[in-house]
């Protein structure tokens, strides 16, 4: 049976014709004459309306049994004329002559009734809150900002590069990682000191979920020029915030030759350009979503509501420069700002801190109100790999700082830090002595420094945290609603 997508038929709505549609009953509702039902496809954020006229079967209509089966969340195939449509929210309607029930849904127990439910509850039943609007509209945005990243990288001629899932590194230096083993759980083999014996795992060694391909990705830039990842990372922080996932997908790219300028200015073109693309293709969507946020700021206290909509939001993004200033001049700022002289800040901010989404949000929402790239951070909070400055921060009174590194951190309204790179340490003297400091072994990471010993270039990169951004696009407050299947401590169910 040949069918149209209802986007397609919403879009051409050639009145007067046959046509087939498929998909899962939204609503139905019933008068006296007629039974009224929308479907609903994935394909759009709209339902199309059929209208089924009740009466005898021997009449050519639909008989009660079948209707009574047309139940909300049942799937089924209606065939009918394309009319003009008679009520208001739609222009056009089918006129049902036929329908086909693939799969009927009990209506005392299939959970998503036609009501608003709470997204707590959505999460409990994640393998059907897709067929909701909320999250159809978030998923459909989220493989549009997906598309919209390859499309981005491959018109400005950089190569897809897929770096390990499994690897025997820690990027971050963190530790917090998941062990990948084939080892017995309960009875593992020993070496003489009493430690689990790794070379006899399967690869040999102690390895683990990767949390970054950054590392990798150097490898690929300083032979290929320009590449960027695009993959699952995995970090075993037990965080229950918002912002957090236990599994989630990075967008790095790492290029050769380009500094901390060249660095900023690709983050703030690529940011813009698939926030650019999302407004331009999910129009539907985020239009959906931008009236549930203008309804739940109803509900807040004023204090607490958002001074911009969630178009306004994009729009203030895509339209305005970044900012860009170092961090030791945005420590002057947020020292001096009426929330630091009034103690409103819940952290207090000084020079070598790692500023909050509290400081970060107050530059760019009441400050600047605009997007901020803050660069030269403090070295002892930023990853070993980042090229060190060559002189000590200073700022605008000549009073004299710490070592700097070429950092750079993109802020965003309502989210704070939304991007974080750098211009990498090219020089392997430099670099070598940064690990030795932070603890890490440099023999370990011996084909890491190869790239420094064997034509060594001037390097740089950022990562996105690609949840990070659908969050943002879509105003939804938890990460875990911006993602298929949320992996979070305790939560591995579906």
């Amino acid at each position: 049976m040949s069918y149209q997508s209802i986007q397609q038929l919403l879009k051409t709505s050639p009145v007067g014709t046959t046509v087939t549609v498929k998909g899962w009953v939204r609503t139905k509702r019933e008068s006296k004459n007629a039974t009224f039902i929308a479907l609903n496809d994935g394909s759009t954020i709209n339902t199309i309306q059929a209208v089924a006229e009740r009466g005898p079967a021997e009449a050519g209509l639909l008989p009660e049994e079948t209707l009574k089966l047309i139940t909300t969340g049942a799937c089924v195939a209606i065939t009918g004329q394309l009319v003009e449509s008679q009520g208001a929210g739609q222009s056009v309607e089918i006129k049902l002559e036929s329908v086909h029930i693939y799969g009927p849904a009990d209506p005392d127990k299939y959970p998503l009734q036609p009501k608003r439910h709470s997204l707590e509850f959505l999460r409990e039943i994640a393998h059907l809150r897709p067929r909701t609007n909320t999250f159809s509209a978030i998923l459909r945005i989220r493989h549009a900002l997906a598309f919209a990243v390859h499309k981005y990288f491959n018109d400005n001629g950089f190569y897809y590069l897929h770096t390990p899932i499994i690897t025997a590194s820690d990027a971050e230096g963190a530790g917090e990682m998941f062990r990948v083993t084939t080892l017995s759980a309960t009875k593992p083999p020993l070496t003489e000191e009493g430690k689990v014996d790794y070379s006899q795992d399967f690869f040999g060694r102690e390895t683990n979920l990767t949390v970054s391909g950054q590392l990798e990705g150097e490898l690929g830039a300083l032979a290929l020029g320009k590449v960027y990842t695009f993959g699952p990372t995995f970090r075993a922080e037990n965080s229950n915030t918002t912002r957090h996932l236990a599994e989630f997908w990075m967008i790095e790219p790492e290029m050769a030759f380009y500094e901390l300028e060249d660095n900023m200015n690709l983050a703030e073109d690529f940011v813009k350009t698939v926030i650019r693309y999302a407004l331009q293709h999910c129009e539907d969507d985020l239009t959906f979503l931008d009236n549930r946020l203008k309804e739940e700021e109803k509900s807040k206290k004023k204090e607490e509501q958002s001074d911009l909509s969630l178009l306004e939001k994009l729009q203030f993004v895509i339209s305005n420069e970044f900012v860009r200033l170092t961090y030791t001049d945005a420590i002057d700022i947020l020292a001096n700002s009426k929330p630091a002289k009034k103690k409103q800040f819940q952290y207090e901010v000084s020079w070598g801190v790692d500023l909050q989404s509290e400081h970060e949000r107050y530059l760019v929402e009441k400050h600047f109100k605009k997007p901020v790239i803050l660069t030269n951070y403090p070295r002892d909070i930023k990853a070993f790999y980042m090229k060190q400055d060559d002189a000590p921060a200073t700022n605008e009174r000549g009073e004299t700082f710490g070592q700097t590194v070429r950092a750079m951190d993109v802020l965003f309204p309502g989210i704070g830090e939304i991007i974080g790179g750098s211009q990498r340490e090219d020089d392997l003297d430099k670099l070598t002595t940064r690990m030795q400091e932070v603890g890490i072994d440099p023999e370990a990471l011996w084909w890491y420094l190869d790239t420094r010993r064997f034509g060594s270039a001037p390097h740089a990169g950022f990562g996105l945290g690609f949840e990070r951004l659908v969050l943002f696009v879509t105003g939804m407050g938890n990460i875990r609603d911006v993602i298929p299947f949320p992996r979070a401590p305790k939560q591995a169910e579906f």
